[in-house]
């Protein structure tokens, strides 16, 4: 007899995948300044550090609500410790609506009666596969895509998850034929498409989805009569043009979405976290918002395991009611992303190495080093990140770990470290660049396929 669970023992998890590999190698050798200055600098984590001075700043000024004091100076934290709205408290609802409006200029508006409350956006994720799909179905997700959602959305509900193939030839923008051919390919492998998931502004790409776009994946769905799931947790982070535009914003633009069996407006969910824009992660907020009653109702009861605490919500609801602070952060927020983000492009530059140039947003950029691989395969992807993780001592995220399409892509964050900890990683880049070029045997050319990301003030 079997003493553990089929889950227990399979390996689908996705933890043996390069992405997290890399974590685990980190982990063993991480770089300190003073004590592990040889150790491996860590730029495959999407951290937001560049402004917790102005949450601290905002801490500092509001004492009461760091203590549990309410406004007169008397402790709440009975009250907090104790059973709140099981399902969030309204003030932070309110608080947290009105936050992703402004990140979104205002130009939508959300009920917070349509919010589920996660502890994170990969419950919500999860949350969402639960409620839209049967073990089998399947989603389709453009590539490259965050690893994390081979776990996420896969490894606990049995849905499947099948490419859109987008390539460099367009900077990895979605395309009607793509998104046809993975629908394809999908019934071929006889699975029911219940649906779309996208990240915007991308994980890993670093860009924001055009309104084409958009539009064409409402056309699509509406055709289809699938749902779709735009994964929106970096929409605060857009540091340069074209600005963000969420799937809210179209659907609020069209009046041709109306239909009598399943309206799109039904169909189309956005998760959304305080992760990236306000680099909270360890707080666990994330969200989901749905006009489709169904949905928030089964979401509101899986919500049940994964609760966001009263104490969080508690201090956000504050800081987020605080329109004043809110204005202010998101547009420092911004210009310190960008000011890192030209950095950075700029310790590329010297080493020789390019990125997408449509980077606009995100923690991150998407590297393009192919003219550092031997061989045009992902075999000599992964002799090259090797080399970049134990050589260079960088641990950065493989485009194959990704599902990228064209072997020599990476994710690299510069937004989890200090200005000297990118500087020093810049420079063993370079020097690493420099030395497997001229050591090379070969006569390729190099080419920096998209160039470089224009640098403007």
């Amino acid at each position: 007899m079997k003493l553990l669970s089929t889950k227990a023992t399979c390996n689908s998890h996705g933890q043996d995948s390069s992405y997290f590999l890399g974590w685990q190698e980190y982990e063993k050798n991480p770089y300190d300044e003073v004590l592990n200055p040889e150790g491996i600098i860590q730029m495959g984590l999407a951290e937001n550090q560049l402004s917790f001075d102005l949450l601290e700043s905002w801490l500092d000024r509001n004492p009461n609500v760091a203590g549990f004091k309410s406004n007169d100076g008397k402790s709440i934290f009975r009250e907090l410790a104790l059973f709140q709205d099981y399902h969030g408290l309204p003030s932070f609802k309110k608080a947290l609506v009105d936050f992703m409006a402004e990140i979104r200029g205002n130009k939508v508006t959300f009920d917070p009666n349509h919010i589920v409350l996660t502890a994170g956006s990969t419950p919500a994720n999860e949350t969402l596969m639960f409620c839209l799909a049967e073990k089998g179905e399947a989603f389709l997700l453009p590539t490259p895509y965050y690893p994390g959602f081979d776990r996420d959305l896969k490894w606990r509900t049995g849905v499947e998850i099948v490419p859109i193939q987008c390539t460099s030839s367009n900077n990895f923008q979605i395309t009607e034929p793509a998104l046809q051919l993975a629908y394809q390919e999908a019934k071929k492998r006889n699975l029911r498409v219940k649906g779309v998931l996208v990240t915007n502004p991308s994980n890993p790409l670093g860009t924001t989805m055009s309104r084409s776009e958009l539009n064409l994946l409402i056309d699509f769905i509406k055709d289809k009569n699938i749902h779709l799931i735009s994964d929106e947790i970096y929409s605060g982070t857009v540091y340069s043009s074209p600005g963000f535009v969420s799937v809210m914003e179209i659907l609020k633009e069209r009046n041709d979405l109306e239909d009598c069996h399943a309206p799109v407006w039904d169909r189309v969910h956005v998760v959304y976290s305080l992760s990236k824009d306000l680099g909270l992660p360890g707080f666990r907020v994330g969200a989901i918002y749905s006009q489709n009653d169904v949905v928030v109702e089964a979401a509101t009861k899986m919500s049940s395991f994964g609760l966001v605490s009263s104490q969080t919500q508690y201090l956000l609801s504050a800081m987020l009611g605080d329109k004043k602070f809110t204005k202010s952060y998101i547009s420092e927020n911004q210009k310190r992303l960008k000011r890192r983000q030209r950095m950075f492009v700029s310790g590329l530059q010297k080493a020789g190495i390019g990125c997408l140039k449509t980077n606009n947003a995100g923690l991150f950029c998407w590297v393009d080093m192919s003219h550092l691989l031997h061989s045009n395969t992902f075999e000599a992807e992964m002799e090259l990140w090797k080399k970049i993780l134990y050589e260079v001592r960088l641990n950065i995220s493989p485009g194959s770990s990704c599902h990228c399409a064209e072997p020599g892509w990476f994710r690299m964050c510069f937004a989890n470290m200090s200005e000297d900890t990118l500087n020093l990683a810049m420079k063993r880049l370079k020097a690493f660049a420099a030395a497997e070029f001229n050591g090379s045997s070969c006569s390729k050319k190099v080419t920096l396929q998209l160039g470089f990301p224009a640098i403007v003030s």
